[in-house]
């Protein structure tokens, strides 16, 4: 039996956040969406005990939070070996190019600038509903 994705948003724009998620759900995507608006708060509930015993998960990470940077999170992530294997996707406001692709080399999955032209951030998201409903996330070791 697999066990279904849980998508973890970790995003401190309120605004930016219900467009993520109503794009998400126009996409048919009815995945269990947890929204945190700080590092600190994501951070503490991807390290919790339930999180890692519960199956797979999908993060939307934005890189630009109030108390920390979104590049740490996604370092703290793929260095602990029960979460590298998440798949990360930056979705973000930032377009310099040595961020994108040092959160590359950190090991994100798919780095998106915010605004996002609607049709490309449309073919993303039915992308990532194809991803969520065809491959099954690694589970959490």
């Amino acid at each position: 039996m697999t066990t279904p994705v849980k998508i973890v948003m970790i995003e401190d724009d309120h605004g930016h956040a219900r467009l993520i998620e109503k794009n998400i759900r126009r996409a048919n995507i009815s995945n269990a969406i947890e929204h945190f608006a700080d590092g600190t708060s994501a951070l503490e509930h991807l390290f919790s005990e339930a999180v890692l015993t519960n199956g797979p998960l999908l993060i939307l990470l934005d890189l630009n939070l109030p108390d920390m940077s979104g590049t740490d999170i996604l370092e703290k992530i793929k260095s602990d070996a029960r979460l590298r294997r998440a798949p990360v996707v930056i979705l973000t406001t930032t377009d310099d190019k040595a961020e994108i692709q040092r959160c590359y080399d950190l090991g994100c999955n798919v780095y998106i600038t915010k605004p996002v032209e609607y049709e490309s951030f449309s073919e993303a998201i039915r992308q990532l509903g194809l991803f969520l409903s065809v491959i099954q996330a690694p589970e959490i070791d």
